[in-house]
Protein backbone atom coordinates (compact mmCIF):
# COMPACT_ATOMS: atom_id res chain seq x y z
CA UNK A 1 0.00 0.00 0.00
CA UNK A 2 1.37 3.40 -0.97
CA UNK A 3 1.59 5.85 1.88
CA UNK A 4 0.94 9.56 1.94
CA UNK A 5 3.95 11.74 2.64
CA UNK A 6 3.54 15.44 3.30
CA UNK A 7 6.49 17.70 2.57
CA UNK A 8 6.60 21.25 3.91
CA UNK A 9 9.03 22.85 1.45
CA UNK A 10 10.17 26.11 3.03
CA UNK A 11 12.20 28.87 1.42
CA UNK A 12 14.72 30.22 3.92
CA UNK A 13 13.73 33.34 5.81
CA UNK A 14 15.08 36.84 5.16
CA UNK A 15 18.87 37.03 5.31
CA UNK A 16 19.60 40.56 4.16
CA UNK A 17 21.14 41.37 0.79
CA UNK A 18 23.57 38.89 -0.76
CA UNK A 19 25.57 41.80 -2.21
CA UNK A 20 26.02 43.38 1.24
CA UNK A 21 27.49 40.20 2.75
CA UNK A 22 31.30 40.15 2.63
CA UNK A 23 31.98 36.58 3.71
CA UNK A 24 31.24 33.09 2.41
CA UNK A 25 27.60 33.16 1.30
CA UNK A 26 27.03 29.76 2.93
CA UNK A 27 27.60 31.52 6.26
CA UNK A 28 25.20 34.44 5.71
CA UNK A 29 22.84 34.45 8.72
CA UNK A 30 19.23 35.45 9.02
CA UNK A 31 18.48 39.11 9.58
CA UNK A 32 16.40 40.25 12.56
CA UNK A 33 13.36 40.07 10.27
CA UNK A 34 14.37 36.56 9.21
CA UNK A 35 14.66 35.43 12.82
CA UNK A 36 11.12 36.71 13.45
CA UNK A 37 9.93 34.84 10.34
CA UNK A 38 11.63 31.64 11.56
CA UNK A 39 9.82 31.93 14.90
CA UNK A 40 6.57 32.69 13.05
CA UNK A 41 6.89 29.46 11.08
CA UNK A 42 6.01 27.60 14.28
CA UNK A 43 2.48 28.93 13.98
CA UNK A 44 2.33 28.59 10.19
CA UNK A 45 3.47 24.97 10.34
CA UNK A 46 1.44 23.95 13.40
CA UNK A 47 -0.62 21.76 11.05
CA UNK A 48 2.49 19.77 10.09
CA UNK A 49 3.53 17.03 12.50
CA UNK A 50 7.09 16.68 11.23
CA UNK A 51 8.93 13.41 11.74
CA UNK A 52 12.10 14.75 10.07
CA UNK A 53 13.56 18.18 9.35
CA UNK A 54 15.99 18.50 6.46
CA UNK A 55 17.82 21.58 5.28
CA UNK A 56 20.40 22.97 2.93
CA UNK A 57 23.58 23.33 4.96
CA UNK A 58 23.64 27.10 4.33
CA UNK A 59 23.38 28.87 7.69
CA UNK A 60 20.30 30.89 6.72
CA UNK A 61 18.43 27.66 5.93
CA UNK A 62 19.36 25.82 9.10
CA UNK A 63 18.53 28.92 11.16
CA UNK A 64 15.11 29.08 9.48
CA UNK A 65 14.10 25.62 10.71
CA UNK A 66 15.91 25.58 14.07
CA UNK A 67 12.88 26.87 16.04
CA UNK A 68 10.72 24.19 14.41
CA UNK A 69 13.31 21.51 15.15
CA UNK A 70 13.48 22.56 18.79
CA UNK A 71 9.68 22.57 19.10
CA UNK A 72 9.47 19.10 17.51
CA UNK A 73 12.51 17.82 19.44
CA UNK A 74 14.19 16.83 16.20
CA UNK A 75 17.65 17.44 14.78
CA UNK A 76 18.10 19.41 11.57
CA UNK A 77 19.60 17.06 8.98
CA UNK A 78 21.87 18.55 6.28
CA UNK A 79 20.60 17.56 2.83
CA UNK A 80 22.67 18.18 -0.34
CA UNK A 81 19.57 17.96 -2.57
CA UNK A 82 18.32 21.21 -0.97
CA UNK A 83 21.39 23.43 -1.55
CA UNK A 84 21.52 26.24 -4.09
CA UNK A 85 22.04 24.84 -7.56
CA UNK A 86 20.40 21.47 -6.83
CA UNK A 87 18.47 20.02 -9.74
CA UNK A 88 14.79 19.17 -9.85
CA UNK A 89 15.78 15.53 -10.32
CA UNK A 90 17.75 15.60 -7.06
CA UNK A 91 14.82 17.13 -5.19
CA UNK A 92 12.25 14.71 -6.61
CA UNK A 93 14.55 11.75 -5.87
CA UNK A 94 14.81 13.01 -2.27
CA UNK A 95 11.03 13.34 -1.98
CA UNK A 96 10.54 9.89 -3.52
CA UNK A 97 12.69 8.38 -0.78
CA UNK A 98 10.42 9.57 2.02
CA UNK A 99 8.32 6.67 3.32
CA UNK A 100 5.59 8.15 5.55
CA UNK A 101 4.65 11.08 7.71
CA UNK A 102 5.54 14.73 7.33
CA UNK A 103 8.95 16.11 6.47
CA UNK A 104 9.97 19.77 6.67
CA UNK A 105 12.61 20.80 4.13
CA UNK A 106 14.32 24.19 3.95
CA UNK A 107 15.86 25.32 0.69
CA UNK A 108 16.63 28.30 -1.57
CA UNK A 109 14.72 30.35 -4.12
CA UNK A 110 16.24 28.64 -7.16
CA UNK A 111 15.17 25.21 -5.91
CA UNK A 112 11.70 26.51 -5.03
CA UNK A 113 11.40 27.89 -8.57
CA UNK A 114 12.17 24.45 -10.02
CA UNK A 115 9.56 22.79 -7.81
CA UNK A 116 7.00 25.47 -8.71
CA UNK A 117 7.61 24.83 -12.41
CA UNK A 118 7.02 21.12 -11.77
CA UNK A 119 3.75 21.96 -9.97
CA UNK A 120 2.72 23.99 -13.01
CA UNK A 121 3.67 21.19 -15.44
CA UNK A 122 1.80 18.60 -13.40
CA UNK A 123 -1.34 20.75 -13.13
CA UNK A 124 -1.12 21.05 -9.34
CA UNK A 125 -0.77 24.84 -9.42
CA UNK A 126 -1.67 27.68 -11.76
CA UNK A 127 0.94 30.16 -12.94
CA UNK A 128 -0.70 33.09 -11.12
CA UNK A 129 -0.55 31.09 -7.86
CA UNK A 130 3.16 30.24 -8.09
CA UNK A 131 4.90 32.08 -5.29
CA UNK A 132 7.94 31.37 -3.21
CA UNK A 133 8.58 34.31 -0.93
CA UNK A 134 11.24 34.13 1.76
CA UNK A 135 9.83 32.04 4.63
CA UNK A 136 6.97 30.92 2.38
CA UNK A 137 6.05 27.25 2.37
CA UNK A 138 4.61 24.84 -0.17
CA UNK A 139 2.75 21.92 1.43
CA UNK A 140 3.18 19.03 -0.97
CA UNK A 141 1.38 15.70 -0.78
CA UNK A 142 3.11 12.71 -2.34
CA UNK A 143 1.77 9.19 -2.76
CA UNK A 144 4.29 6.60 -3.84
CA UNK A 145 6.78 9.38 -4.58
CA UNK A 146 4.38 11.17 -6.96
CA UNK A 147 3.18 14.71 -6.28
CA UNK A 148 -0.60 14.61 -5.85
CA UNK A 149 -1.52 17.94 -4.22
CA UNK A 150 0.03 21.28 -3.35
CA UNK A 151 -0.92 24.44 -1.53
CA UNK A 152 1.03 27.55 -0.63
CA UNK A 153 1.32 29.04 2.85
CA UNK A 154 2.57 32.64 2.78
CA UNK A 155 5.37 33.77 5.07
CA UNK A 156 4.47 34.64 8.63
CA UNK A 157 3.78 38.30 9.30
CA UNK A 158 6.70 40.11 10.91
Amino acid sequence: MKRLVQVALIRHAHAGQRSAWRGDDRLRPLSARGRRQAEGLLQTLAIVDAVRILSSDYLRCTQTVEPLAQACRLAVEDEPALVEGASLEQVLRLFGGFRAGAVACCTHGDVMALVCEELLRSGLAKRDALRFEKAGTWLLDLVGGTLTAARYLPPPAT
